[in-house]
């Protein structure tokens, strides 16, 4: 007899556990205009979640010097390094992780953070204790950031996508879950409002993970046993 695959949540990180929405927004600014691109911050902050690749192609178009790309993810790489030590939890992060892993639920990290960088969130995190698993997009066998994490994720956590919810903070968050058939809980604690959030799909939104530990039974997570 097969055994059901035990049920879990799926968590973005940044800008949904920790607060970096803007400052991955400023980093990304910087290293663009050292390589003479001037865009505006609020097309970059409305880009991230998309990872790296697909946020240059959005911001700068397929005609771009394609040879520039390394060296401004490098750019935002050691700009955003300069905040690790000062990264901190959004409200009620650590709690809302505690609180579904009390419920039995598996807790995973899905992130397009770097090694390094991935430790710095952890560290801020606070919450290595109930974390189940972490996939992130530098794995060998992950193809780059959106569904292709979180079906990595999955298989790596040993989950099925029919007892799962994703927790994110993005509408690209949100159109990953859904490419999956997975719903997926949007936090406007990255900067996207709540009608555009709910617009794009989401199961359910809150402010932060706060809001959503305050109403857990009665989102998503609360159907999954």
């Amino acid at each position: 007899m097969e055994i059901d695959k035990p049920a879990g949540v799926l968590f973005d990180v940044d800008g949904t556990l920790v607060d970096t929405a803007y400052l991955h927004t400023v980093s990304w600014w910087e290293a663009l205009r050292q390589a003479d691109q001037e865009i505006p911050m609020a097309a970059i902050h409305r880009a991230l979640g998309m990872g790296s690749e697909r946020l240059l192609q959005h911001l700068l178009g397929p005609e771009r010097d394609r040879d520039a790309d390394d060296r401004i993810r490098y750019g935002h790489d050691s700009l955003f390094a300069e905040f690790w030590d000062r990264l901190r939890p959004l409200p009620g992060a650590a709690e809302l992780l505690r609180a579904c892993s009390a419920r039995g639920l598996r807790v995973v990290l899905a992130t397009s953070a770097a090694e390094r960088e991935l430790a710095a969130l952890r560290a801020a995190l606070l919450a290595d204790d109930v974390i189940d698993g972490v996939t992130s997009v530098t794995d060998p066998d992950v193809q780059g950031a959106g569904p292709d994490l979180l079906a990595a994720a999955l298989d790596h956590a040993g989950l099925d996508r029919s007892r799962v919810v994703f927790v994110g903070d993005s509408i690209w968050d949100v159109a990953a879950a859904g490419d999956l058939d997975i719903p997926c809980i949007a936090l406007t604690c990255g900067g996207t409002g709540r009608s555009e959030l709910a617009g794009a799909g989401a199961a359910a939104v809150f402010d932060d993970p706060a809001a959503l530990l305050a109403g857990l039974s009665d989102s998503p997570v609360g159907t999954l046993g």
